[in-house]
């Protein structure tokens, strides 16, 4: 109940009750009650975001030729934004990369959430999950 599963560009979530999963069930459907088709740009940020949560990295030219874009010109707005945690010590940036430092480590959600377009777009919006 209530997973969330993800089949190519799609995210789906199951019924989140037992007797709404079993109910659709019965009724010979399958247990979802909702999905999300995911952009282009979405794929791109989720293998940049995935990168720095899992490897603590993100090395330009292989995000560059997978996703066909400059990584520079791409993301000019989040690489300005990283300068300033870069200064605080928590990100390392290249001219070929990004890599979190140790310290940053400590805060590698906050790092990664700024090639989030969602969690930017809507900075004033309640947020359920915090850093800190």
């Amino acid at each position: 109940m209530s997973a969330i599963g993800k089949v190519g560009a799609t995210y789906s979530q199951n019924a989140k009750t037992l007797a709404e999963y079993q109910d659709l069930l019965d009724q010979g459907h399958l247990p979802v009650v909702r999905g999300l088709a995911v952009s282009r740009d979405d794929l791109l940020r989720r293998a940049v975001i995935m990168a720095l949560m899992c490897q603590g990295e993100v090395q330009f030219e292989p995000v560059e030729q997978a996703h066909l874009i400059d990584f520079g010109a791409y993301f000019a707005a989040e690489l300005q934004t990283l300068r300033g945690l870069q200064e605080q010590g928590l990100v390392e940036v290249t001219g070929t990369g990004i890599q979190v430092t140790a310290m940053g480590w400590f805060f590698v959600r906050g790092v990664a959430m700024v090639f989030d377009k969602y969690l930017q777009a809507d900075q004033t919006r309640a947020r359920f999950s915090r850093i800190l």
